[in-house]
């Protein structure tokens, strides 16, 4: 008759067995944390669906499409309400204090559902702002957008004297539905007010229905402003943020393109059943998947407390790899679908066009290899 051996308590492999009851409470404590930060994604995933429809309908995104210089106010009063601008800001400043890993679930929420407000430039300029700016923004009174805040300057950039500010800016997202511009000069940060004299504003349309501004002033009052944060980790986590919003781009295209070819009967048959078909759609699933664990690898990073060379490096990586990954599965979306697919009335089409439009947003692919290449031999030297 055999008898009973000890209980053993099976481990996955490489988990290392506590040996001091500390340790236990050590592990403990992470997993409450761990379940903590799991709800709050949670949350926030959640609280994104009062304007990106679980059923993914584009309905508000068409509407707003070639509408003219306009945000949508409402829209943005809602955005505000739920404290997305502030998500990532320090409470004392009077935003939420969370996590990159919050800021980037949230914008592969939204990006799912091609939201079109300008989020990504709020989360931009939040931490740059005055106190009383930063609140009327965070308050969805007022919408302040950056101008030529980036990581290349312009080569001739305005010019700040006594007060007043001369030269232009380029390439303004959604700069005409502004109240004001936090502008980029030679000598800092400026305030600029949308009515304020001297402005000249030309929009000019997106490939996405939106719009995108050139600014020129001439002797045109300014507020300047010291750079009292750190900008170069503000534009980090807005290009961070982008690669977010492209995951959920590519997922919500995916999605789409999957019921399709479960609906589109040909030879008797769905298409999604022919094998040729599946395989491309796994392809572009690993393609959706690997750049999702690197937008989480950085954020992790940045949660962590990565030096600034390890945060280039793993933002301009993740950046990359979701720009190229996006412009793939969305161009292979519409292909799948067929002939409707290249038709401006096929909601598929609305993901290749946004794609296009972010590719160089925050920084071009040019520039984030480039940038990615010089980190790593950093590291090395």
């Amino acid at each position: 008759m055999a008898c009973a051996g000890p209980a053993v308590t099976l481990r996955p492999a490489g988990e290392r067995t506590p040996s001091h009851p500390q340790e236990y409470e050590q592990m403990s404590e992470q997993d409450d944390w761990d379940r903590e930060r799991e709800e709050r994604l949670r949350m926030i995933r959640d609280s994104a669906a009062s304007l990106v429809p679980r059923d993914g309908d584009l309905t508000r995104v068409r509407r707003g499409r070639f509408s003219g210089t306009a945000v949508d106010r409402q829209a943005w009063r809602e955005v505000c309400a739920m404290g997305w601008p502030g998500l990532r800001l320090d409470q004392a400043l009077g935003g939420s204090g969370l996590g990159m890993a919050e800021w980037v679930a949230l914008l592969e929420t939204l990006g799912r559902g091609l939201l079109p407000e300008p989020l990504i430039e709020a989360g931009l300029v939040a931490p740059l702002l005055p106190e009383g700016q930063r609140a009327a923004l965070l308050a969805g009174e007022r919408l302040i957008l950056p101008a030529g805040i980036g990581y290349r300057e312009e080569r001739q950039r305005p010019c700040l004297d006594g007060g007043r500010l001369r030269g232009g800016v380029a390439r303004v997202c959604l700069g005409g539905a502004a109240d004001a511009w936090l502008v980029a000069c030679a000598q800092g940060l400026a305030l600029v007010e949308r009515d304020a004299a001297g402005v000249e504003l030309v929009c000019e349309p997106t490939q996405d229905g939106a719009h995108r501004a050139r600014l020129r002033f001439h002797d045109t009052p300014a507020r300047p402003l010291p750079i009292d944060g750190p900008v170069e980790q503000a534009l980090d986590e807005a290009a961070l943020a982008c690669a977010a919003y492209l995951v959920g781009l590519m997922d919500g295209a995916f999605e789409r393109t999957l019921e399709y070819l479960r609906v589109r009967r040909q030879f008797g048959r769905e298409i999604g059943s022919f094998q040729a078909l599946q395989h491309r759609m796994v392809d572009l699933k690993i393609q959706i998947e690997l750049s999702r664990a690197m937008v989480g690898q950085a954020a992790a990073a940045i949660d962590a407390g990565a030096s600034a060379n390890e945060r280039r490096r793993q933002v301009s990586s993740a950046r990359v790899r979701a720009s190229e990954a996006a412009l793939l599965v969305t161009r292979q979306a519409i292909q799948l679908h067929g002939g409707i697919g290249y038709t401006d009335e096929a909601d598929i089409g609305l993901f290749l066009r946004r794609a296009m439009v972010l590719l160089n947003a925050h920084g071009s692919l040019d520039f984030h290899r480039v940038r990615y290449v010089e980190s790593l031999q950093r590291e090395v030297a």
